[in-house]
């Protein structure tokens, strides 16, 4: 029978449900270009109202793996599952530069293969490039080699990996088809899985800085995650109502996680989340006999200073400094201007506008509004506070990084309107909200 892109996008179109045929002809299509950017834009608006199954998406997120280079592992005998953590994106979200080098130094291997930021939330990899020398864009051997030697390793996406999603992201970008939870299934699980993995942990952000603003959203992608997968995934809802640790920006997030694995931070709320997905990628891993067998484990090699050693190890593999973790200050460049931020009125943080806090780094300059700009690592917010806490005329809600006095004005205005103060003190929140 002969296969036409037209007839696939009227069948879906229409309600009906994709065979394995028709979906691997189509993504096979999208990989050589013999499908067209049109084409693929109708199907994911006809998937958009008409959804997909759980085998149509398992098919989907198997050829999207397929169109491109799958890791092997096994042929380097390692000691120790290889296995990776996946956050759908929040403000301040540097868990993966500290969940990274702690699963590593408890036995675990994780090829984390991270991109870029996108709209209002910050990017892996522009993180790391605020370290000089740090290369992320590693051959495929150099990547295998440092996980081997290291046990962790955080690069970007090769054009080798998962090659159709690329086409199809760039498209659904385009067309207002992100926000359809097969879709993003699809992309998030093709590229884990051609990266070899025997395990997987979701980090799935619900809040007004995620993707998912809502919980039945993040509910229902956590699921279709956890059903779609071929390998073991385990998938935490976390909240994302307030910046992630108490600083956002690309230098700032380096040093905060730097004071994290030295263990001179203090936030608490930081701890719980990296020591709950450190601990979910152990039992993934099997490299624990319980949850607190897998906490024991975390708190041991962060107390012990064997997590940072590793990301140390890690950096200087890269091409970064081999002295980052002990003189963080003579790489890490401070902004131009950096000032204090107060709130309008006296009273509690009763929310933050996590979404607009994200959007205020981007006009510092801190974010992308083209693929082609470049990104000022040094300017962002640091000393964030969290809901609950009591503010007034001397207690500043942040304080923000700038390269200039204009951009300092505007980003102090626009965030004090993220903060909104009342009189009452709002009930404290878990950060973990569910588990599935």
């Amino acid at each position: 029978m002969t296969l036409l892109p037209q007839e696939i996008i009227k069948k879906k179109r229409d309600g009906g449900e994709l065979s394995i045929e028709e979906i691997n002809f189509f993504v096979r299509g999208i990989t050589d270009n013999s499908i067209s950017e049109g084409q693929i834009a109708a199907l994911a608006m006809a998937i958009y109202f008409q959804q997909m199954s759980a085998a149509e998406c398992r098919s989907l997120t198997e050829a999207m793996k397929s169109s491109g280079e799958v890791l092997e592992w096994r042929s380097l005998n390692l000691n120790g599952p290889v296995i990776d953590k996946h956050s759908t994106g929040g403000v301040g979200d540097k868990i993966s530069l500290m969940l990274a080098p702690i699963v590593a130094a408890c036995g675990g291997y994780v090829p984390m293969i991270s991109g870029r930021g996108l709209g209002h939330t910050g990017g892996t990899l522009d993180k790391l490039e605020a370290i000089p020398g740090y290369n992320t864009q590693l051959s495929t051997t150099q990547f295998k080699q440092i996980v081997a030697e290291l046990g962790c390793s955080i690069i970007g996406q090769t054009s080798n990996l998962a090659p159709a999603d690329k086409r199809i992201y760039a498209t659904r970008d385009i067309t207002a088809t992100v926000d359809i939870i097969p879709l993003i299934t699809a992309s998030i699980l093709s590229k884990k899985l051609a990266a070899g993995l025997d395990g997987l942990v979701m980090d799935v952000k619900c809040g007004s800085g995620a993707f998912a603003d809502h919980y039945t959203m993040a509910l229902d992608l956590a699921k279709s995650l956890v059903d779609v997968s071929p390998i073991p995934v385990r998938a935490l809802i976390t909240d994302m109502n307030q910046v992630i640790g108490h600083s956002a920006g690309h230098c700032l997030e380096i040093q905060e996680t730097i004071d994290y694995l030295k263990l001179e931070s203090e936030d608490t709320e930081l701890h719980q989340l990296v020591l709950n997905l450190s601990a979910e990628l152990l039992l993934v891993g099997h490299l624990a006999a319980d949850i607190d067998d897998a906490k024991d484990q975390v708190n041991q090699v962060l107390d012990q200073g064997h997590a940072a050693e590793k990301f140390a190890q890690m950096v200087a593999a890269h091409g970064g400094p081999s002295d980052l973790i002990e003189q963080p200050q003579k790489y890490l460049k401070p902004a131009e201007f950096i000032e204090p931020v107060f709130a309008g009125q006296t009273g509690f943080i009763e929310s933050i506008n996590c979404r607009d806090v994200g959007l205020s780094i981007i006009d510092l300059g801190g974010g992308r509004t083209h693929a082609s700009d470049e990104i000022n690592p040094t300017v962002g917010f640091s000393q964030v506070l969290k809901t609950g806490h009591k503010v007034d005329a001397q207690t500043p809600i942040a304080m923000v990084h700038a390269s200039s006095q204009e951009t300092l004005n505007h980003a102090k205005n626009k965030l004090r309107t993220c903060f909104k103060i009342g009189h009452n003190k709002p009930k404290p929140t878990s950060v973990i909200i569910d588990s599935i």
